[in-house]
This record gives C-alpha cells, structure tokens and sequence, in this order.
C-alpha cells in the first residue's frame, strides 16, 4: 500500500436505511440522475455526489432486470393464453367440420333418394330443401326401446343453413353426381 493514500479513501461508507429510503423517493420520477440534483442528494445525504451516482446506476441496472422479467411473465401468461384459445379454436372448427361432413352425407343421400325416385317413377313425397332449410325425412333406424328392431320411421331434422353453407352443400351435392 502508497504511503501516501490515507485509509479512508478506500474504504466505502455503505448508506443507512434513511439513506436509502431517501434515495428510492428520488428514484421514483427520476430514473436519470441530473448533475443537479446529484449535487443536492449528496449534500442532504452527507455523502459524496460519485456514491449518489454509483447507486443511481445499479439501482437503475435492477429495476431495468426486473421490469424485464415482468415483461417476459407478462408475455408468458399472454402466450399461456393464445395457446389455450388457439387449441379451443381447433377444436371447434373440428366440430364444425363434423357438421358439415354430415349434413354433407345427409344431402347426398337425399339426393340420391331423388334421383332413384327419379329414375323408378315414384313420385317423391319428400321435403327436400330450399334456399335456407334442410329437412331430412324416412329413415330405417334401430332404437333400444324398440328392443332393437329396426324400422321405417319418420325422422324430420331441420336445419337453419346460411348462404354459404348451402352453397357448400350444393357443392358437395354436385361433385358426387
């Protein structure tokens, strides 16, 4: 050790909780230490402005470190979100998808219907459907009250369509012919 340099100089004085409490009111609307009032914390702290100012930084390193995790937790819990919705999602446009596929089968199969009543002669006693409604009609189905015997009964299902979903239908309908 110089001779010269008293011990003091090298020994740091650590801030007492006043001190400290001080510091963390200032810090509150002041992230960036200003000269001036560098100045006049050290003078109300009785501590040297280079000590102010050392604080001030690793005091604004730490809140920079935790607004940051904030920001990521924040982000998780939205990405936790987005997932959760995305998967809802997928599993309702699977359900949808069903739908479709059977008023899909439900369509062909009344309008093949149609056209072997067509091609037999029979005059057809079913209501098919219109711009906005699907109606299905006869259909053999076994029932457990029934013991399960099977039978013709009247099995009327109506269906609100909207535009395009008939469309769709009709498409359907069309590319199976």
């Amino acid at each position: 050790m110089d001779p010269k340099t008293p011990l003091n100089k090298h020994k740091k004085k650590r801030l007492t909780q006043d001190q400290v409490k001080l510091l963390e009111r200032s810090f509150i609307p002041n992230k960036k230490l200003e000269p001036e009032l560098k100045l006049r914390l050290a003078s109300q702290l009785g501590v040297p402005p280079r000590q102010v100012a050392i604080w001030y930084q690793n005091k604004r390193a730490r809140w920079k470190t935790q607004s940051l995790e904030l920001d990521y937790t924040t982000l998780q819990v939205k990405l936790e979100n987005a997932v959760a919705e995305k998967k809802r999602l997928e599993r309702h446009v699977k359900h949808l998808q069903e739908e479709l596929r059977r008023a899909q089968e439900m369509l062909y199969a009344l309008n093949s219907n149609r056209r072997e009543d067509n091609i037999n002669g029979k005059n057809n006693d079913y209501n098919y459907y219109n711009k906005n409604t699907l109606v299905s009609c006869t259909a053999i189905t076994t029932t457990a009250e029934e013991g399960g015997r099977s039978g013709l009964h009247e099995v009327e299902e109506v269906l609100q369509l909207d535009d395009e979903l008939y469309a769709s239908l009709i498409a359907g309908g069309n590319r199976s012919n």
